[in-house]
C-alpha cells in the first residue's frame, strides 16, 4: 500500500466527469481502476489517498496517470474572478484532473459513448476486456477484429458494434502504431482530421480522443451540455484565448458542473 497527500484531486469527481470508463466503485468505498494493463484500488479521505501498490509502482506508473506533475491549483487561480459561471464550476469540480490514459482504450470508450451513459459504457468496456482480452489488459485491435459476427452486438453495443468492428479492422496488424506516429507528428486540427477519417468518429468524439487519449489540453469537446452552457452563459462568446494551454481542464469543470447541478 502507498499513501499520498494530494490537493486538487477528487476520485469521485474524476470518475463522474465522463473522461474514463474503466473505473468501478468498490463496495466499501473507493475505486478499482483497470488501466495501462494493470489494476489499482484506491480510496480517499480528504486530501489523503491510499493506493494498492508500492511506492515504486506509483511513482513509475500512476503518478503520470493521475497527471500529478501538473499544477491544477494554478489553472484554477488563472480563472477570471469576474466570471461567475466558471468560478462556480471550478469551485464545484476542482478535484478533476485530466488522466493520462491509453489512446486505444480512449478511442474505444468514446466510440461507444455515443447516445450512451457512463455506467453502460463502463460495463461494455469491462465485457470487452473479459471477452477479448485476458481480463487485465484491454484487448488490442487485433483481438477485437477477430470477433465473429454478432459477438460485439451480444455485448450490448448496439449500432456502435459496427463502428468498433470497422475501427479494429483498420487498426489491426500495426495500424494503431502507424496512427500513433501520424498523431504525434500532427497539430490538433490535423489530428482531428485524421481521427475523423474513421467510421463512427465525428468532431466531438475526435476532440475527446485528443483531450483524454493524447492529453492535448487545448482540445475543447463540445456536446449538448457544453453547447447549452456557452449559449446561456457566454452569448458574446467564450474567452478561449485566456485559457490556452489548459482549455480541456476548463471544459471539464464546465461539463461536470452542468452535469451534476
Amino acid at each position: 500500500m502507498f499513501t499520498l497527500i494530494q490537493s486538487h484531486m477528487d476520485l469521485n469527481q474524476i470518475a463522474a466527469s465522463g473522461q474514463c470508463f474503466t473505473w468501478t466503485p468498490l463496495p466499501g468505498g473507493g475505486w478499482r481502476i483497470h488501466a495501462l494493463g494493470r489494476v489499482l484500488e484506491c480510496a480517499q479521505e480528504g486530501d489523503r489517498f491510499t493506493f494498492s501498490c508500492t511506492e515504486e509502482a506509483f511513482r513509475t506508473v500512476w503518478h503520470d496517470y493521475f497527471d500529478l506533475s501538473a499544477d491544477y491549483g494554478a489553472y484554477i487561480s488563472a480563472i477570471d474572478p469576474a466570471d461567475p459561471c466558471l468560478t462556480a464550476a471550478a469551485a464545484f469540480g476542482g478535484g478533476i484532473r485530466i488522466l493520462r490514459q491509453d489512446l486505444w482504450e480512449v478511442m474505444v470508450g468514446f466510440l461507444i459513448s455515443q447516445n450512451n451513459n457512463i455506467a453502460r459504457i463502463t460495463r461494455s468496456m469491462d465485457l470487452l476486456r473479459r471477452r477479448f482480452g485476458d481480463g487485465l489488459a484491454f484487448p488490442s485491435p487485433d483481438d477485437i477484429s477477430c470477433a465473429a459476427a454478432g459477438e460485439l452486438e451480444a455485448l450490448g453495443l448496439g449500432y456502435r458494434a459496427k463502428y468498433l468492428s470497422a475501427l479494429s479492422a483498420e487498426l489491426a496488424g500495426g495500424g494503431l502504431d502507424e496512427l500513433r506516429e501520424v498523431l504525434d507528428c500532427s497539430d490538433d486540427e490535423e489530428a482531428v482530421t485524421a481521427l475523423m477519417s474513421f467510421c463512427g468518429i465525428g468532431r466531438k468524439v475526435a476532440d475527446c480522443i485528443l483531450l483524454f487519449g493524447l492529453h492535448r489540453l487545448d482540445a475543447f469537446p463540445s456536446d449538448t451540455h457544453i453547447k447549452q452552457i456557452l449559449a446561456e452563459r457566454y452569448p458574446a462568446g467564450f474567452p478561449y484565448d485566456r485559457y490556452r494551454g489548459f482549455l480541456g481542464v476548463i471544459q471539464q469543470y464546465l461539463f461536470y458542473y452542468h452535469l451534476r447541478q
